[in-house]
């Protein structure tokens, strides 16, 4: 006998067949969330550069109003700190220091950053 009964075979087919088709409607496809165009990021706030100087003097820098360096005390560095951060409460503020200032005196500037409830605060690492 040279043939081959391919009857089971379309028997096979004709179920499988039948279950795709009952089962397909039935999934759900998954939904895929695309970010839309009209969005785009904010740029990054220029931070504001608290400068401590070698006779432990203090300067404000606002790098987005063109990077003037102006002298300010302790109180009126917190009062302009407070006025900036009002208008952006996300900006940065970094706290550069001549290298022969003692560390305490930049612990100090930090803690009083901290007092005022400044969440963003940096060190500034200039290289040589």
């Amino acid at each position: 006998m040279s043939q081959i009964n391919v009857v089971p075979y379309i028997d096979v087919m004709l179920v499988l067949l039948v279950i795709f088709m009952i089962t397909a409607p039935l999934m759900n496809p998954g939904q895929i969330d695309l970010p839309s165009v009209g969005k785009s990021l904010a740029p990054p706030v220029a931070p504001l550069e608290v400068i401590i100087k070698k006779d432990t003097t203090l300067a404000l820098r606002d790098h987005a109003r063109g990077g003037v360096e102006f002298p300010v005390s302790r109180n009126e560095l917190a009062a302009q700190l407070q006025q900036s951060l009002k208008k952006n409460p996300d900006q940065p503020v970094v706290i550069s220091a001549d290298r022969n200032v003692r560390y305490e005196e930049v612990v100090n500037v930090m803690d009083m950053l901290q007092q005022q409830h400044i969440k963003k605060i940096g060190l500034l690492a200039k290289t040589r």
